[in-house]
């Protein structure tokens, strides 16, 4: 219940994605047309798409990691015993917890700190650009909590006690050639 919610959760933050991303080409390609034939410009343009970048990758982060597509490596990992991946995954996923909490406190901090300051171009108040490293770490956390939760009440998989996939595209299934 919990993991089709976070999916959902998922599922709508790609097409945050998405939209940020289009508006980022909207925003850089009308600028530089804007420049080029009217030697004029879009004044928030470079900074929206800043903002916009930033948080882009902060959610792109939360889909990877829901999704297990982060960077990694499984050389060690695939070789252990099923006990030796349960706990290389309970120790990964408690220092992944205390980074998520470090990222949460200094990004909360930055927030109080931003709060009454205003960017240059949009003069919209900082903490909103800070605020995306708090999404993050409670995002993080709550995926890593439910995954640490479906180890220990035996939901998965052997295949999902290795946190990364091999690769973005399905393995395909070559017939043998007859001998």
């Amino acid at each position: 219940m919990i993991q089709k919610l976070i999916d959902k959760y998922c599922q709508a933050l790609s097409w945050l994605m998405v939209a940020s991303l289009a508006l980022m080409v909207v925003l850089v390609f009308t600028n530089v047309v804007l420049r080029y034939a009217a030697n004029s410009g879009i004044a928030v343009s470079e900074e929206l798409s800043r903002w916009l970048f930033v948080w882009l990758t902060f959610l792109g982060g939360i889909v990877a990691l829901n999704e297990g597509s982060h960077l990694g490596t499984d050389t060690l990992v695939s070789r252990l015993s099923v006990r030796g991946k349960k706990t290389c995954l309970v120790i990964g996923h408690v220092l992944m917890l205390f980074i998520c909490w470090l990222l949460f406190k200094g990004s909360l901090d930055q927030v109080k700190i931003n709060w009454d300051s205003t960017s240059a171009a949009m003069e919209t108040s900082m903490a909103l650009f800070y605020g995306c490293g708090v999404v993050f770490a409670v995002s993080g956390a709550v995926i890593l909590l439910n995954h640490l939760w479906r180890l220990v009440s035996d939901q998965l998989s052997e295949d999902e006690l290795i946190g990364i996939r091999e690769s973005e595209e399905e393995p395909i299934d070559v017939p043998k050639p007859v001998q």
